[in-house]
């Protein structure tokens, strides 16, 4: 089985990648299952019912998250409602939505997602290692296909997190700091693991917003409100190749497009 992870889709240039390319990466690749993090799918920040439909539209099966989810105020009311729209499994259990769903592939096969948030640097949240216990317990009941986006600031912390769950789910793929790093591999029990997936937005900025507006603002630490950076847009991804049987990965592929 082939799994497309695509990292954080920022803004209508990180969509217009998507609609640009999607189609054809799953056409050439032979993709039987996608998956993309969209907390900054709207103007850069949060997401919109509108904006996720668009993205399931595109043949997206499942997205994830991370602490931009409650960005645009609907997504409160929206996420209990599409369960195919995760938030961090470690939130608060009072906070509506999930952090993990079983969907099967059109070809019959189980796959869970499971979506947990880091803490260095980050929201003081649960602890990301005690509820993947938990919540990969349950989904082993399932399936053996379990895919985790691990939405975190810092390498040690993926990177801990990683061999933390080596043999144990199929792939830990981090995102939220919007560049893709160049760490992929199969981990000794069969998890592939990458500290970034990367961003799918606009190619000539910083990490997504214009670049004038970051550099002034490490010029002056006069605080700005970021907009998305306009042009030519990156679509940066992870295809990952899973045995059904096992559940374990035989190989892990980072990869980058740029379209006009």
């Amino acid at each position: 089985m082939k799994i497309l992870f695509i990292g954080d889709i920022v803004g209508k240039p990180g969509r217009n990648a998507v609609k640009e390319g999607l189609s054809d990466i799953v056409n050439k690749l032979k993709i039987d299952f996608v998956i993309a993090n969209a907390e900054n799918a709207a103007g850069g920040f949060g997401i919109t019912k509108a904006i996720a439909e668009d993205l399931f539209s595109l043949g997206i099966d499942i997205l994830t998250s991370g602490n931009h989810i409650w960005d645009k105020k609907e997504a409160v009311t929206y996420i209990p409602k599409e369960n195919r729209l995760l938030r961090p499994a470690n939130y608060p259990v009072e906070v509506p939505g999930t952090g993990s769903i079983v969907v099967n592939t059109s070809a019959g096969d189980k796959v869970a997602v499971l979506n947990l948030s880091g803490r260095i640097f980050m929201q003081p949240l649960d602890c990301p290692f005690q509820v993947s216990k938990r919540e990969i317990s349950a989904l082993k009941e399932q399936t053996k296909i379990i895919i985790v986006d691990f939405h975190a600031e810092a390498t040690s912390e993926k990177s801990a997190f990683g061999w933390f769950l080596d043999g144990k789910v199929s792939a830990v793929v981090g995102t939220h700091t919007h560049v893709q790093t160049a760490d992929e591999r199969i981990l000794p029990k069969g998890t592939a693991f990458i500290t970034d997936a990367g961003m799918t937005g606009p190619a000539d900025s910083v990490i997504g917003v214009k670049r004038e507006q970051i550099i002034n603002k490490f010029l002056t630490h006069i605080p700005v409100r970021f907009e998305t950076a306009k042009g030519r847009s990156i679509l940066s991804c992870v295809v990952l190749d899973i045995n059904e049987k096992t559940g374990t990965s035989t190989s892990i592929q980072r990869l980058q497009f740029t379209y006009p």
